[in-house]
């Protein structure tokens, strides 16, 4: 794949780390697949100012457990115990704030339950043993309802919503005591609090998950990879070495009904993209792994575009806007159009508005946050 030729070495180390590591293959295989394409000098070299470098790739993209523990194999065996040590000291760190924080988002979905607001954790948890930057709940409950049990509960306060929040209907929460925001969507799901059709999905099929010594009520498999999806082909137009990672897992567990899941995408005007989507992070492990995620023949033939249209910039790959991901979006609308959904469609319809007015925001005060 022409991409993998243009990665920079850190994001390409990183993926040999994740997508060749225990949870795919056995250790020793891993290592020896690791050491054949980069050779046992290269982890001898690294010094702390190139484990610096990795290890704010790996948090930005999400991995730096599940890229660190076969790091630090990596390291103990081409006899870098200095790195070795390094490595160990910053999953202790990352370990430290992943306990602190699940225990937090146990404690407040324990209360908001109590108090009648049932709560589902979306795209969190979805990178365990990682975790992402901040914890993302979504709920069926009134939001004046989540909003005062907050504030009793916690003694959180309401951080300021931006535009496009208060058009996709989430609140974020700074709860004292907790590093991380706490985002919750209430109803609606999208940029533009566009798909309903998607939250019914998620509402009715919930499941408990246990996460290290914590029970969680997440998404089916399915309606993970469509609120994915809606986060990365139709928001933020980039894909982190998480969302690769994660989704393998879950599609290398034939975990998932694709006749459903393209019931689902096509009902909400999102099948197009979720192919797409499925079909580039199968691409992507493919080239590192030599065979891909199983994906049946129908979610292939749907994808727009591949993997070879996709360049790593600031920290990411990057999808192109045009004329892909604006076909995307047109694919969307007009979905909602001819269902009737004039409501949604209209919400939708102001998203490239929002697009410009974060653009010019961002290009006059380098911040978009007022608008996004």
């Amino acid at each position: 794949m022409e991409l993998v030729h243009d990665l920079p070495r850190s994001l390409r180390l990183l993926s040999e780390l994740t997508l060749v590591s225990p949870s795919f293959r056995d250790t020793s295989a891993q290592m020896r697949a690791i050491l054949s394409v980069e050779g046992d000098e290269l982890f001898s070299r690294l010094d702390e100012r190139d484990l610096d470098d990795l290890e704010k790739l790996a948090i930005s993209n999400h991995v730096i457990l599940r890229a660190f523990e076969p790091l630090q194999l990596m390291l103990e065996a081409a006899g870098n115990d200095r790195g070795a040590e390094w490595v160990a000291n910053s999953m202790q760190v990352e370990r430290a704030r992943i306990t602190h924080a699940l225990g937090f988002l146990e404690e407040i979905c324990a209360a908001l339950e109590k108090a009648g607001c049932l709560v589902t954790v979306s795209k969190s948890l979805d990178h365990w043993p990682d975790l992402g930057s901040d914890l993302d709940l979504y709920t069926d409950a009134p939001a004046a309802g989540v909003i005062d049990n907050m504030r009793s509960h916690f003694k959180a306060r309401l951080a300021a919503r931006s535009w496009g929040d208060r058009l996709a209907n989430k609140w974020n929460f700074i709860v004292p005591g907790l590093p991380e925001l706490l985002e919750v969507h209430v109803g609606r799901l999208g940029q533009t609090g566009e798909q309903t059709a998607v939250t019914r999905s998620l509402a009715d099929r919930t499941c408990s998950a246990r996460v290290g010594i914590h029970l969680f009520r997440v998404p089916a498999s399915e309606d993970r990879i469509v609120i994915s999806t809606l986060q990365r082909m139709y928001r933020h137009f980039y894909i982190r070495l998480c969302d690769i990672v994660d989704n393998a897992l879950l599609l290398d567990s034939y975990a998932v009904d694709f006749a459903y899941l393209r019931s689902l995408g096509s009902r909400a005007g999102l099948w197009e993209g979720i192919a797409t989507y499925l079909s580039i992070v199968s691409e992507y492990v493919e080239a590192y792994r030599g065979d891909g995620v199983p994906l049946p023949s129908f979610v292939t033939h749907s994808a727009k575009f591949s993997a070879d249209q996709v360049r790593f910039r600031r920290d990411f790959l990057r999808l192109p806007i045009l004329p892909h991901s604006l076909s995307l979006y047109a694919a969307e609308l007009k979905s909602l159009m001819l269902r009737g959904d004039l409501r949604n469609s209209l919400r939708l319809s102001l998203l490239p508005c929002l697009a410009t007015a974060a653009a010019l925001e961002h290009k006059i005060t380098r911040s978009d946050k007022a608008i996004w």
